[in-house]
C-alpha cells in the first residue's frame, strides 16, 4: 500500500471517530435531557418562573406561542401524519433550559412547570435582576419597620410617608406608604414619578422628566385606610437643585392628588439590601 493511501485511510478513520463521538454525545445530551410527551390534539404548556425571553423548537411539525409572558404552549400541528420527536429551548431571564419531547398519549400532564432542576444559569452581563428576584427582595423591604427620617406629607385627609430607600446594584427601592383619614375610598388613578426643580417660581419655567420604574410589588388600585408600595428603579442621578417627586393621584373629578419628595442625598444614604 502506497504511504499516501495509507495516510488517506489514517485520516478518514479519525474523521469517522471524531463524527462517532460527536454524535455520542449528542445523543447521550438528548438522553439526558427531562422528558414531556406530546400527545394528539392536546396542547401542553410549559410555565415559567419568569418573564420567557426566547423560545426554540427544533421541528416545524410542532406550533407554538406565549399566550402569557411566563407561560409557552405548543402542538402538534393537525395536518401531522407522524411526530418521532423533538427538543424545546426556554431561556427566561437567568435560566436556560431544554426538553426533549416525545410522542405522548391521553392523560399526560399537560401543564409543565420549568423547575430550577432542569435550568442551567444564564450569565448575560447588563441583564440585571429578574422579576422575580425583585419581588423577593422588595418583600424583605416589606418586612422593616419605616425609617422616620425620611419625608412625610399631610393634605386632603391623607397622610403619606417615605418608609425605605434601598439599593442594591444598580437598583433603587422606594418603599411608600399612605393613611386615608377620610371615610371616603381612595382610587388610584395614577402613581407618577418626576425629577422636579426644588423651587418652582414661575409654571413656564419648570423642568420636569417623568421616569418609570421598571417593577412594582402591587397593582392594587384603591384603598379605604391604608395603601404601602415598593417601587424599583433603575440607578439614577440628578443635581442637588431638583428633587424626585412620587405623585398619587386620585380618580375623581377634582381629586385628591398628594406628593412626596425625595433628595438626592437621600438616595446617596440609602441602605443596602440583599437577599
Amino acid at each position: 500500500m502506497h504511504y499516501k493511501t495509507l495516510k488517506k485511510n489514517i485520516n478518514m478513520k479519525k474523521l469517522l471517530l471524531y463524527l462517532f463521538l460527536l454524535f455520542a454525545a449528542f445523543a447521550d445530551a438528548q438522553e439526558k435531557l427531562p422528558v414531556v410527551y406530546l400527545p394528539e390534539n392536546l396542547t401542553i404548556h410549559f410555565i415559567s418562573p419568569e418573564p420567557v425571553q426566547y423560545v426554540d423548537i427544533s421541528d416545524k411539525n410542532l406550533i407554538g406561542d406565549l399566550p402569557l409572558k411566563n407561560v409557552i404552549r405548543i402542538k402538534l400541528k393537525d395536518s401531522l401524519k407522524t411526530f418521532t420527536g423533538s427538543v424545546i429551548t426556554i431561556a427566561g431571564e437567568k435560566y436556560i433550559a431544554q426538553y426533549q419531547l416525545l410522542p405522548g398519549y391521553p392523560g399526560v400532564p399537560t401543564e409543565i412547570n420549568v423547575n430550577q432542576a432542569d435550568t442551567r444559569p444564564l450569565d448575560i452581563s447588563g441583564i440585571g435582576l429578574s422579576q422575580n428576584q425583585l419581588k423577593l427582595l422588595c418583600l424583605k423591604l416589606y418586612t422593616e419597620r419605616a425609617d422616620k427620617k425620611l419625608d412625610k406629607v399631610k393634605a386632603f385627609g391623607l397622610k403619606g410617608q417615605v418608609n425605605h430607600i434601598a439599593t442594591l446594584g444598580d437598583y433603587i427601592f422606594l418603599d411608600i406608604g399612605f393613611k386615608n383619614k377620610a371615610n371616603l375610598k381612595y382610587d388610584i388613578e395614577d402613581f407618577r414619578f418626576k425629577i422636579d426643580d426644588k423651587k418652582v417660581t414661575k409654571a413656564t419655567n419648570v423642568q420636569s422628566v417623568e421616569i418609570s420604574p421598571v417593577f412594582v410589588l402591587s397593582g392594587v388600585p384603591s384603598f379605604s385606610k391604608y395603601y404601602r408600595n415598593i417601587f424599583v428603579f433603575k440607578k439614577m442621578s440628578f443635581p442637588g437643585n431638583k428633587v424626585l417627586r412620587a405623585e398619587l393621584s386620585e380618580k375623581q373629578i377634582s381629586g385628591r392628588v398628594i406628593a412626596l419628595s425625595i433628595n438626592y442625598k437621600d438616595l446617596l444614604g440609602a441602605d443596602t439590601i440583599d437577599f
